[in-house]
């Protein structure tokens, strides 16, 4: 027998399931498939009485006991060596050591490959008496002709495998199949429908192919998806592309037959009306009511409706195919949403309405419409602006409005610039008023508000030396010297007679010139 649960589902508005019944191959309670469970076996002589199979099952006794070396199944007929080589050429988990996966698989193929109501019509619980003979037939047919067990050999001679038609290496381990004639590799020997390794080296042959028991069976014979039995009646159900015993096609929930019923198919299963409404139909928002399979379910975040029940929340009117919006897990249409809810424009101070396009920009919102610069008024879409305390403009009326201009040539200064006397000047626009060379990074002085280089400066406005004649211009910290109407150099305030700085002594005039008191007596002796 095989055990259930894991974990049983339960609905909470439906009765507790019903104990297992014997049409279904699926445990009531989890749903799950036979194969998904532990499956429990009592022990068989050998696969060969399980099957049915007469005569002798091999000529050559074996000669050890597999489960004193570990193991839950050994090819009859080899040495303990042979057998550890024959499981090397298999694939791990298909190595049925005892108390691992592999004694797991072997038992699920067990179960799968050989199902025990195919091998005798003592397990047939839902045969009918009229069909019995049929079955029979069939089994001996089927034992006589197509079913056998495979041995295991040494390659003796060059061969290539029934399979994958590649070379058998003379010396290694091959699978004989008597009815095919055919040698192949362990890892070969496999059923052409599931391709799983045949359990226990047991196959069938149809059309000189490779079958497990199961699917043979079923090139030959309709299988009732619900109980796993064959069908041997001509009158069946085919439903969901499966065949059904009649009054085996039933609900996946409550175990009602289906046939002649209209049912809805959910997860591969079929549900009968009542429980397909009771397990998964959705409840409407607004009656409370369950959305049965013959009405239109509206839904809208995980909330659902009836068509009647889709109604706006304010006004009543019905929101099918028509805009809506939702607050607060209510829904309304778009007149009260937007009356109720909708914000307004910071332009022309209207709502937004459903669907329309929205200008954000930090807590303000504009129609697309109205947001515009607040000077030459055109739309600025997704192009550049500049915002100024609430006021918003295009990038070229802001540069005209705001930004910084050349006092000489009134154009916009966008890098650089200089100030002299705080007003604005571009690099090249600062120049001196006079020969108009640039006195950006350069000594200037200015008269009348003017800025002069120190050149033209000292040409057009400063002081002359009398003696050099060259214009005294301060910069730089030049010092000099004034008597009367007449100036000079520090440097150029000499005697006229021996040259030497009166520069911090007296002196005498001597017509144009000055000079030093020795000087002035040497010229009165």
């Amino acid at each position: 027998m095989w055990h259930a649960p894991r974990r049983p589902v339960r609905f909470s508005n439906l009765p507790p399931p019903r104990p297992p019944t014997p049409r279904r191959k699926n445990c009531t309670s989890c749903k799950c498939p036979r194969e998904a469970h532990d499956v429990c076996h009592e022990e068989w002589v050998s696969v060969r009485s399980r099957l049915g199979l007469k005569g002798e099952e091999f000529s050559c006794p074996a000669t050890f006991d597999p489960r004193g070396k570990g193991l839950a199944w050994a090819p009859p007929g080899l040495p303990a060596h042979k057998v550890e080589e024959y499981f090397s050429m298999l694939p791990e988990k298909s190595v049925p050591r005892l108390g691992t996966p592999g004694e797991r698989y072997r038992d699920r193929q067990l179960a799968f490959q050989l199902p025990k109501q195919d091998l005798a019509r003592a397990y047939c619980r839902h045969l009918n008496p009229k069909h019995a003979s049929s079955a029979d037939d069939f089994m001996a047919a089927r034992n006589e002709i197509a079913l056998d067990i495979g041995s295991v050999q040494e390659v003796l001679e060059r061969d290539d495998c029934g399979a994958c038609h590649t070379p058998l290496k003379y010396g290694t381990l091959a699978v004989s199949a008597s009815k095919l004639g055919l040698l192949y590799h362990p890892a070969c020997f496999r059923c052409t429908e599931c391709k799983e390794l045949l359990v226990d080296l047991a196959y069938c042959v149809h059309d000189d192919t490779l079958f497990c028991e199961r699917h043979y069976a079923e090139q030959l014979k309709p299988r009732c998806a619900a109980c796993d039995e064959l069908i041997f009646s001509g009158e069946y159900t085919k439903a969901m592309s499966k065949d059904w015993h009649s009054g085996h096609f039933c609900c996946w929930q409550c175990d009602e037959s289906l046939t002649g019923q209209r049912y809805v198919l959910r997860d591969e299963h079929p549900y009968c009306i009542k429980c397909y409404e009771s397990v998964f139909a959705n409840g409407c928002e607004e009656c409370n009511k369950i959305i049965g399979i013959d009405s239109k379910d509206l839904s809208y975040k995980d909330k659902h409706w009836h068509e009647a029940c889709f109604l706006c929340n304010r006004c009543r009117v019905s929101l099918v195919d028509k805009q809506f919006g939702s607050k607060v897990d209510k829904i309304y249409c778009g007149n009260c949403y937007d009356a109720q809810f909708a914000s307004r424009c910071d332009g022309c101070g209207e709502i937004f309405r459903a669907g329309t396009k929205k200008m954000e920009y930090k807590t303000r919102q504009w129609h697309e419409k109205c947001f515009c610069c607040v000077v030459c008024k055109n739309p600025i879409g997704t192009k550049s602006f500049i915002p100024r305390e609430q006021e918003i403009y295009c990038a070229a009326c802001y540069e005209d409005k705001f930004a910084t201009r050349c006092v000489k040539c009134n154009k916009i200064i966008t890098s650089g610039g200089v100030t002299y006397k705080n007003e604005p000047w571009h690099r090249d626009c600062f120049t001196c008023s006079n020969c108009n060379n640039s006195l950006a990074g350069q000594r200037f002085t200015s008269r009348d508000d003017k800025p002069y280089c120190a050149d033209c400066f000292g040409e057009l406005f400063a002081k002359r030396c009398t003696a050099c004649s060259k214009p005294i211009t301060g910069i730089g910290g030049t010092r000099f010297i004034s008597f009367e109407d007449r100036h000079w150099h520090n440097d150029c305030f000499i005697c006229a007679g021996c040259k030497t700085s009166l520069v911090g002594r007296g002196f005498i005039t001597d017509g144009e010139d000055i000079i030093c008191p020795d000087c002035a007596k040497m010229k009165l002796m």
